[in-house]
């Protein structure tokens, strides 16, 4: 009997992985990672943690509104009712977008139309404005404008296929993506028993916590954007007697794409150029000036906010925001605070830092 409850501990806690099983969860994670950035699955990995995180965040959610527990729904139909709400809101929300948004498609002819006329106009009075040197580079007028249009999408045609193409896949690497962290939230809680399985599941929780902390500093930092981006709409502009249409809309997006690292505070920039132009060009050279410095002031607030959440030093994310863009571009932009976190959380689980 002494014998038996001597060796129950052993049969109960298993053994910590060896040596060569944990380098081999390091290099199978390390692998994992290298091929998201190299075959571009980062929207997929991204939205897997969104949609793990938020079904579990809304089945707790759920859990604690109910007041009668007699009378509350079992956990697992709680679990199965948050991912489903999860997985149907980007469909629910996309169905609205194109009902919303048919008015302005059947509207697209007129509104092209209109913007040649300002772009002649425009081109006009800079051919009385510019010396002949200059004037004649410029197109005579629509027409010559719409010419110079037709013919820069026929030589980029193939271009714009390729990058619709792959905003296309990205898109459903996307929703993928949030379908299988929906469907990993609700599964059953089972403990890895075997080492590798272990190992492997130490890595993916490390890289959960990383994901956290990041999204939690992500929201500081498109908060501060938004009220970057509402300072510059409301008050600046109008000091220049210019407003911009649909302003609340912009500022929303402002908050809502900035939730996406770098990338999200870009697109929104974009669209607030784009609809400076409508306005005036003085208008669209100042949102352009905005653009610019906000995108490089980013670099900064990114690595001091994510940096105080993952007790990282901002030189240090700096560099590796800077090298990680210049081997992945934008994509490895946005990845850099977050696996440079899971690393630093995986150096010091090993005790090397």
């Amino acid at each position: 009997m002494g014998r038996n409850s001597s060796q129950l501990p052993s049969i109960c806690s298993p053994s910590p992985p060896s040596r060569g099983v944990l380098i081999a969860s390091y290099v199978l994670m390390a692998g994992a990672l290298l091929l998201v950035m190299e075959r571009s699955l980062l929207p997929g990995l991204l939205c897997a943690c969104v949609g793990f995180q938020l079904t579990r965040a809304l089945a707790g959610g759920i859990t604690r509104v109910q007041r009668r527990p007699q009378g509350a729904m079992p956990e697992r139909w709680v679990q199965n009712l948050a991912a489903t709400v999860i997985v149907l809101a980007p469909l629910i929300l996309l169905s609205s977008a194109l009902s919303h948004t048919r008015y302005y498609i059947m509207d697209a002819p007129q509104q092209y139309r209109e913007l040649l006329d300002y772009l002649a106009r425009t081109v006009l009075e800079l051919r009385e404005k510019l010396p002949h040197d200059f004037t004649a580079q410029l197109p005579q007028g629509a027409a010559d404008i719409q010419r110079i249009i037709a013919n820069y999408l026929a030589n980029k045609a193939g271009t714009l296929a390729i990058a619709g193409k792959a905003w296309l896949a990205a898109i459903l690497h996307a929703y993928v993506g949030l379908l299988i962290g929906a469907l990993a939230a609700v599964r059953p809680r089972i403990l890895p028993s075997k080492p590798l399985t272990m190992a492997l599941h130490r890595r993916i929780s490390l890289l959960g916590e990383s994901f956290r902390q990041i999204v939690a500093a992500q929201f500081w930092i498109a908060l501060f954007n938004t009220m970057l981006t509402a300072l510059f709409l409301l008050v600046i502009l109008p000091l220049w007697s210019l407003e911009l249409p649909y302003t609340p809309a912009l500022i929303t997006l402002t908050f809502v794409a900035g939730l996406v690292p770098i990338v999200g505070n870009l697109l929104c920039n974009v669209v607030l150029t784009i609809v400076g132009l409508s306005v005036s060009p003085v208008a669209a050279a100042a949102c352009l000036a905005f653009l610019i410095l906000i995108h490089k002031a980013e670099y900064v607030i990114n690595a001091r906010v994510i940096g105080q959440r993952t007790h990282m030093a901002v030189w240090e994310l700096l560099c590796v925001m800077f090298v990680a863009e210049s081997v992945f571009g934008p994509a490895g932009l946005v990845a850099a605070p977050l696996f440079y976190a899971y690393l630093k959380k995986e150096l010091v689980e090993a005790e090397l830092t």
